[in-house]
């Protein structure tokens, strides 16, 4: 098959476990390029996220980004396309989220904001020092983010949810899986990840190849977590790191080593470059 497009998750596949990019990826990523591939950073976080080795790289210009909330020309610095949460409906999920001990943070026009409370003391609520410090490094404290909301009346790219209980994480994706007007995902333990609906990492993957006139059976994706599982299912070649989880390995066409081994450079040298 041609391979034209390439999306890939960031955080636990294309970026090792310090959220730095192997030389090897970088390696294979220039490789494709040179061929008149499309590589396109398929991640939850926004557009100005994505880390600079990455954004970087020259003819590296599109990416899907909020777990298909947003395509992005980041070359144009331009929306393509987008599928946002309705600010009636993020105000309710912070109504119902005021019964759990849980911090609830939203990207809004690719911007990321966070109560103050909880951007203070990160640590009640279980986030990982390398989240922490990426998420202090995109957030702007709020006092209340729900007034905020219903005061800007704005559409929301994304909530981020990190709880520090596993029963309580159960009980609100259970809660929000039955409203039907959203998509929730995940992207590692202890957190929950809300999108407006048709916003999945592999919708995002079959509008953007649609805009860039690629045949979904011509696009390849990587990933590691239950976010990327659109993707195993949308892409003409699916790819799950070993490090993944295993209902997203499961769904896989194959198998790429762990991040840590540089797996994606491993893979695209073998089934594109070779």
């Amino acid at each position: 098959m041609n391979t034209r497009l390439i999306a890939l998750d960031l955080d636990g596949t294309l970026l090792d476990n310090q959220k730095r990019l192997p030389e090897r990826n970088r390696k294979a990523l220039e490789a494709c390029i040179s061929r008149g591939i499309y590589i396109v950073p398929c991640t939850g976080r926004t557009a100005a996220g994505i880390p600079e080795a990455v954004r970087q790289i020259p003819g590296i210009r599109y990416a899907i980004t909020v777990n298909g909330g947003m395509l992005v020309d980041m070359q144009e610095n331009k929306v393509l396309d987008e599928k946002l949460l309705e600010p009636g409906t993020v105000v309710e999920i912070y109504e119902m989220l005021e019964e759990y001990h849980v911090m609830c943070d939203a990207y809004i026009q690719g911007d990321g904001f966070s109560e103050r409370y909880c951007f203070e003391h990160m640590d009640e609520y279980a986030v990982p020092d390398l989240v922490q410090e990426l998420v202090r490094k995109t957030r702007v404290p709020i006092d209340n983010m729900k007034e905020y909301i219903r005061k800007r009346n704005c559409m929301v790219d994304k909530l981020n949810l990190f709880f520090d209980d596993g029963k309580q994480r159960l009980q609100v994706r259970k809660r929000l899986d039955e409203r039907g007007d959203i998509l929730v995902s995940s992207s590692f333990t202890f957190n929950l990840e809300v999108n407006g609906p048709g916003a999945s990492k592999g919708e995002g993957i079959l509008r953007l190849a649609q805009i860039l006139g690629v045949k979904p059976e011509e696009t390849m994706a990587f990933g590691d977590g239950e976010n990327d599982l659109s993707m195993m299912e949308k892409a003409g070649i699916g790819i799950a790191m070993e490090n993944g989880e295993a209902s997203l390995k499961n769904k896989a066409d194959y198998i790429a080593p762990c991040n840590d081994d540089a797996g994606v450079g491993q893979m695209l040298e073998k089934m594109v470059l070779s």
